[in-house]
């Protein structure tokens, strides 16, 4: 005898009831309890037993529930508490990749069948597998006494609703599966961004008649900003700024091995263009085949004489034709030359930035390697001064010519 269907309309509100249950829930045991909580009271049925055969070898099946276990066990959390079964009526339903519908239970169980412990008592029942890219992993079995059944028309939409219901959980537990992964991820990003600051100065020097002054904020939790500071002798300091390509924890190792070379060889920090050429060297050697690399700007400063030796200069050409294609050419010649002999004078630089220049240009004035410079500058006029991630910045407008003579090009 088939159990009479509520009115269309009190079916409706239990739905919706359940909806709004399911909407705020985040635990997948928590949705499982309250979905069927509520398809309960919808069809009548309070009898049931559930198998699942994921991450068990066939014809293996573990029951996940059943109304009859006297204990709560959390098939998330507790799986290895529940009973693992092989074979009988259950396995048949557990591996039939289908609906299954028996009206002859008490005749099909046999006395020594592995699940007749949740089985026995019962006229019939009907088993709704839960896809998983075709293979019905989880089913649920409503079971049924005698003269009880509910109304064939509604096994459909329960199939339906309960598969989509199904992934719908399984998606949550992938979620939250996530969700922790990320977050095991950003606490161990955390802890590495917590060492690479550490491994930056713990107190900024004092330098006597200047001051000194940072900021460090890096993309992500940790990254490949590096800054240091370097005693030397006579009361000289280097500075160094560096930046590893990249983010995250690649960079941030990168960062401290960079870190470790420069500390490594106490003395090689002067002249500025021993360090790097150190860095480079080392770094090219072990560590940076596969494309990554480290922008580094060093100086060092000699507060006494209140001059800055810096360790690299970049020529920008805005000549066109055949003036602009000499030029560039000479470039590399001339940064290299610029490069070893440039100092700053910061006493105050607004005040001799004219002379210092001057004084550079004819140091490399006359012939050599190839090219012959004669430059005069008639005025100078300082924008500014400015220091970045990876260079020292002085901004200039200057007037004045330079004669560049090209015997040999570069090969």
């Amino acid at each position: 005898m088939f159990r009479k269907r509520r009115p269309w309309q009190e079916e409706l509100a239990i739905i919706d009831r359940a909806m709004k249950a399911i909407s705020g829930v985040m635990d997948a045991e928590e949705m499982v309890t309250v979905y069927w909580n509520h398809v309960g009271e919808l069809i009548g049925v309070q009898d049931y037993v559930a198998t699942s055969r994921r991450d068990v070898d066939p014809p293996k099946y573990v029951v996940t529930r059943s109304s009859r276990f006297t204990e709560f066990i959390n098939p998330w959390t507790q799986r290895d508490r529940l009973p693992r079964l092989e074979g009988g009526l259950l396995g048949e339903i557990a591996y039939a990749n289908a609906p299954v519908v028996m009206d002859d239970l008490p005749a099909r169980l046999k006395p020594d069948d592995p699940g007749k412990f949740y089985l026995e008592g019962f006229e019939s029942l009907i088993a709704l597998p839960v896809y998983d890219r075709g293979e019905g992993i989880n089913v649920t079995a409503l079971l049924f006494q005698e003269g009880d059944r509910i109304d064939p028309a509604m096994v459909p939409m329960i199939h339906w609703q309960s598969g989509l219901f199904g992934r719908g959980t399984h998606n949550l537990v992938l979620r939250n599966q996530l969700t922790e992964a990320l977050g095991a991820l950003d606490r161990e990003l955390q802890t590495v961004g917590e060492i690479q600051r550490s491994l930056l100065p713990a107190r900024l020097p004092s330098i006597d008649g200047f001051d000194i002054a940072t900021m460090y904020q890096t993309s992500a939790r940790a990254g490949g900003d590096y800054y240091d500071f370097f005693p030397l002798g006579g009361g000289a300091w280097g500075l160094f700024i560096a930046d590893v390509s990249g983010h995250g924890t690649p960079a941030a190792v990168l960062m401290a091995i960079t870190h470790a070379i420069a500390h490594a060889q106490p003395g090689t920090h002067t002249p500025p263009a021993a360090l790097l050429d150190y860095l480079n060297d080392t770094l090219t050697r072990s560590y940076t085949q596969n494309g990554t690399f480290v922008t580094a700007f060093y100086a060092v400063l000699d507060p006494k004489s209140q001059v800055l030796r810096l360790t690299d200069v970049a020529l920008d050409v805005e000549s066109e034709g055949v003036l602009g294609a000499a030029v560039r050419a000479t470039a590399p010649y001339l940064e290299s030359a610029v490069a070893e002999r440039t100092v700053i004078d910061l006493k105050p630089f607004a005040a001799n930035a004219r002379k210092s220049i001057q004084a550079a240009i004819a140091e490399f004035r006359g012939a050599g390697d190839g090219v012959r410079v004669d430059a005069s500058v008639a005025d100078l006029r300082v924008v500014g001064i400015a220091f970045d991630a990876t260079t020292l910045r002085i901004i200039a407008e200057a007037d004045g010519a330079a004669k560049v003579s090209v015997t040999s090009l570069p090969k």
